[in-house]
């Protein structure tokens, strides 16, 4: 079956995704669904997600307004795969519908967001992947600098993620973002001027 092009826009932790997500939407006008956002829906006071979570973890997970503490669940489910695949098998399957239905409605072209995508087993949602990559100390580095997590906190997450270099062979474009971001906007230019990708319509990954 052939349908429109969807891309699944995934990298390690603290790779850009979300700097690249922006440039494909403002310079491309692609559709962006980023995994992040419903994630947060999922876990929204009243869901069922949450209430499972209240009732595996107790109420010090919660915040006063009744709203999910994630430092505090961060820190029992980062440290502990058991813990962290019994969380992701709740959220998962409701970022995934949510993605199934926003891309049956629409037309243009949609870019993927999902840190998680290898691992959420989402790729047969996509067309192409495109990888976002930097180098380890770089990524260890934005992801300290970025949430405030010391140096053990940063590599736990990061270590709780597939290895970035397995994505990187997976991927069919690879995007470096190491330093100067014109280098990954060239790579995106020429990837999405080549004829033989273009932006029809393209089979499904299998």
């Amino acid at each position: 079956m052939v349908r429109r092009r969807v891309i699944g826009l995934t990298g390690g932790i603290a790779t850009g995704k979300s700097t690249i997500a922006v440039f494909l939407q403002e310079t491309y006008g692609f559709a962006v669904l980023d995994a992040d956002v419903y994630a947060r829906e999922a876990v929204m006071p009243g869901s069922e997600v949450l209430q499972a979570i209240a009732r595996r973890y107790g109420s010090e997970v919660l915040q006063a307004d009744g709203t999910l503490d994630r430092a505090r669940l961060g820190a029992i489910v980062f440290g502990n795969p058991r813990e962290r695949q019994w969380l992701e098998g709740r959220i998962h399957p409701f970022v995934r519908q949510r993605f199934v239905a926003e891309i049956e409605r629409r037309e243009e072209t949609v870019v993927l967001v999902v840190p998680l995508l290898f691992e959420a087993n989402m790729t047969d949602l996509a067309t192409e992947i495109w990888v976002v990559a930097c180098s380890p100390e770089e990524q260890l580095a934005r992801l300290r600098q970025r949430n405030g997590y010391s140096e053990e906190e940063a590599r736990s997450r990061i270590e709780a993620q597939l290895p970035l270099a397995y994505k990187c062979q997976q991927a069919d474009l690879v995007l470096d973002n190491s330093g100067d971001r014109r280098v990954w906007q060239q790579q995106i230019d020429r990837w999405l001027r080549d004829d033989l990708r273009g932006l029809e319509a393209i089979a499904p990954r299998v």
